[in-house]
């Protein structure tokens, strides 16, 4: 009892953005962090916290460019700690300590705060004894220059821009992501989630589509303590003990052992086949959903439920959209590696960070069933952008406009292409004019226009 009104009353607090930030960013966040660096800070106008925190919010910050979002994120920052020392006012000073800032601190820090979910979302984070996670991947673009071109090279098409690849974990009970993983554009999403699998909480299902079927995969998971449930195509071959037809199918027991695992004497796997009969509608052909899961028991995981939580699975898609569209994260716009790496994952942690306190806030209202909304959320922090700014002084609009003077440049005498680009024909410079006598003209001069010559 004594613990539920104090969880009540740390609730009643949540009135601005520290003390959202709060709820997860924790002294002991910090300290793990700040324990993750391993030596003396460098920086002199950049500690650790206002850093991560800058790079957090220019996740949430309205701008058509970084330096846009890196004054309004600063502002706030200066905001949030007004007795501490303020931070540098340059954005390549920023992304100099930036990029001296070890990733071992970002991800300690990223750590500490999917360890507090379960007790965020205490009331959701179980739905009947399971962790229900879905897993998904999605290609992120980066800045087409040389030395991501080179580091990162192509993905997809042919000419491609660089980009990288983003296997996330998602909760679907809530939408908010609990682990993620990054990787060129070409890498293999399967891969991504065999390293996920050391962050997995205790009771976890994992959702996935056809892409994930694997062998090699299922044993993992399911040797990490996991269960599963993927969707089945035909390019994978099950056995049964007894023979049944597929239109008759609705589920039963199997066991996955293809070629290459018999090659290899390992054991099969004692699995379960679920069949969704797919609704029948005019004009087109019905098709089936095949799912494959490691929990045999009917009771644990009934037919309908397992239904239930793959259709959830859109909950994981709906995520990708909220991070690339309504964050405005579809394409990364730093332009070192080293930065391209640290601006992907301040933004994940900085989306984690919005859905989590929004459904946090939710589970604590008459509705704790009702979904959190991104674009709501994030109109919300930017409004808190506002209110604390506003607080600041600022200098006259004059005195402002008076310094906004366009950088001198000598006089072009290059071309203005500097690089051939992909995808983009090569320019040709327009040809001279034809001069010719007037003798030439195949039609008689007009007097006047005779007299004029």
């Amino acid at each position: 009892m004594a613990s539920a009104r104090k969880r009540r009353k740390q609730r009643r607090r949540v009135r601005t953005l520290g003390d959202c930030l709060r709820q997860f960013l924790t002294p002991a966040v910090w300290k793990q962090g700040q324990k993750a660096i391993g030596r003396p800070w460098q920086a002199s106008r950049w500690r650790i916290k206002p850093l991560l925190v800058t790079l957090l919010l220019m996740t949430f910050a309205c701008g058509d460019s970084q330096e846009e979002r890196f004054e309004s994120a600063r502002a706030v920052v200066v905001a949030l700690q007004p007795k501490r020392r303020r931070p540098g006012e340059t954005l390549p000073g920023f992304q100099l300590a930036l990029a001296r800032l070890p990733m071992r601190v970002l991800r300690a820090v990223i750590a500490g705060v999917r360890a507090r979910l379960p007790q965020a979302l205490a009331g959701r984070w179980q739905t009947n004894g399971f962790v229900v996670l879905g897993c998904d991947g999605s290609r992120l673009e980066c800045v087409r220059i040389p030395a991501l071109e080179a580091r990162l090279g192509e993905a997809g098409k042919s000419d491609s821009a660089p980009s990288i690849w983003l296997t996330a974990l998602v909760h679907l009970a809530t939408g908010v992501p609990c682990a993620w993983r990054f990787g060129k554009g070409t890498a293999s999403e399967r891969d991504h989630l065999k390293h996920l699998l050391g962050t997995l909480p205790a009771m976890a299902l994992i959702v996935c589509d056809a892409g994930y079927v694997g062998f090699d995969l299922c044993r993992q998971i399911m040797a990490s303590g996991a269960d599963f449930l993927i969707r089945m195509s035909s390019t994978v071959t099950l056995y049964t003990e007894q023979e049944k037809p597929l239109t008759q199918y609705r589920e039963g027991i199997v066991y996955y052992w293809p070629d290459a695992a018999q090659k290899r004497d390992d054991s099969p796997l004692q699995l379960r086949l679920l069949r969704v009969v797919g609704k029948r509608k005019a004009g087109a052909d019905p098709y089936d959903v095949w799912m494959l899961t490691s929990v045999l028991s009917k009771r644990r995981l009934p037919f309908s439920r397992a239904s239930q939580w793959y259709r959830w699975r859109w909950e994981n898609e709906g995520y990708f959209r909220t991070y690339k569209r309504t964050l405005s994260m579809v394409k990364l716009t730093s332009r070192k590696v080293s930065l391209v790496h640290r601006e992907a994952e301040g933004s994940m942690l900085a989306a984690q960070l919005l859905l989590a306190t929004t459904a946090m806030e939710l589970s604590s209202t008459q509705q704790p069933d009702a979904k959190a909304s991104p674009r709501q959320a994030l109109r919300e922090f930017r409004r808190e952008f506002r209110y604390l700014a506003s607080c600041r002084r600022r200098e006259p609009l004059g005195q402002r406009l008076s310094r906004a003077v366009r950088e001198r440049r000598p006089d072009r005498t290059s071309p203005k292409a500097t690089r051939v680009w992909p995808r983009r024909g090569p320019h040709k410079p327009p040809k001279p004019p034809k001069i010719l006598t007037l003798d030439k003209l195949k039609r008689p001069l007009k007097p006047a226009f005779k007299r004029a010559a």
